[in-house]
């Protein structure tokens, strides 16, 4: 079998890796009641209109992930099969609110996260970083009490992000939280320019001081923005199958990937929440080769990209051999 090419992702939910056997098993260990039949009924609910209709599910389902050993197994399995799909190194996101709101110490969920992360490397032969995500939907208050709350765990996490439902929670509500994270040490990521406008992108780079845009994928409605991403170096994680699914772009033949890349901006292509979206990352890589007619030339950008947008600044031997992998990759006669 052709091995895949060797990439980094970048922006992938752990909760959103959730596939529906995982889920009614966790459920059955938990005494959980689904309301669904069975995974059948479940996979049919994963059609969405926008991403509200999404959230709710994704929120909903979580009610499975009840002890680190939940967290560990659902993790496992993502890295699994990342890297049966060529993932090499993986910056995994966590969403600490939506389990201390039912109940689920933030230790409980870091330690279950780090148990699969710690083995990863040996079990998978991916290297990762955890990144911890506010959730923007919640108040400014609630995301200082997280930061605090993850002090003890700090050598566990590399990073800090915001997620959830973004029109009508400018990155800006988030200013003192990432201020703060900053002093810890903490690098900077946020979600902006998905369903939000190309202000929001603008107000994470300059309020917050992220290092990274996730998605940014409305950029491209700026020119001047385009322009200064373009000469800042600016990576977007974006995520072409999501875009899709929660109805950002109609269908993949429109998303404007190649386009910013013929814009010169730094673009990496990752799942966000696979089990929901149709694809983990080699899948999407292949979505958007046959949809785009990306040659190959490109999607050795894309996997170059991802491993030099990583938080590997650490490890700049680790980067440098996986570039040189990169390099080396020899794609099939397909």
């Amino acid at each position: 079998m052709h091995l895949p090419l060797p990439k980094a992702e970048l922006h992938l939910h752990i909760e959103g890796t959730l596939e529906p056997e995982l889920a009614f098993a966790l459920a059955a260990r938990n005494g959980v009641t689904l309301p669904y039949a069975d995974t059948e009924e479940l996979r049919k609910a994963y059609l969405f209109s926008d991403l509200q209709s999404f959230l709710d599910l994704y929120y909903g389902l979580m009610a499975v992930l009840h002890t680190a050993d939940d967290f560990a197994e659902l993790a496992d399995a993502y890295l699994a099969r990342a890297a049966a799909q060529g993932v090499r190194h993986a910056e995994i996101f966590f969403d600490p609110q939506a389990h201390t709101a039912r109940g689920v110490p933030i230790g409980t969920v870091i330690e279950g996260l780090s148990r699969a992360l710690d083995g990863a490397e040996e079990r998978h032969g991916v290297s990762t970083r955890l990144i911890m995500c506010f959730l923007r939907d919640e108040s400014a208050e609630s995301a200082m009490e997280t930061l605090e709350a993850a002090k003890p765990y700090l050598h566990r996490i590399t990073g800090v992000g915001l997620d959830s439902a973004e029109v009508g929670h400018p990155p800006s509500k988030f200013r003192e939280v990432y201020a703060a994270a900053e002093a810890l040490g903490l690098r900077k990521v946020a979600h902006a320019g998905e369903e939000g406008p190309p202000a929001y992108i603008r107000e994470a780079l300059d309020v917050l001081g992220v290092e990274r845009v996730d998605h940014g994928l409305r950029s491209m409605e700026d020119p001047e923005l385009v322009e200064r991403l373009v000469r800042e170096r600016v990576p977007l994680t974006l995520c072409p199958l999501s875009n899709v699914r929660l109805r950002a772009i109609d269908v993949l033949e429109d998303h404007p990937l190649a386009a910013m890349m013929d814009a010169g901006l730094m673009v990496t292509v990752n799942s966000d929440d696979p089990a929901y979206f149709g694809g983990y990352v080699g899948d999407t890589f292949d979505a958007v080769r046959g949809a785009l007619g990306l040659d190959r030339d490109r999607l050795r950008t894309l996997a170059r990209n991802s491993f030099e947008a990583s938080f590997l600044d650490d490890d700049e031997e680790r980067r440098a051999r996986y570039l040189a992998e990169v390099e080396a990759y020899e794609f099939d006669a397909g």
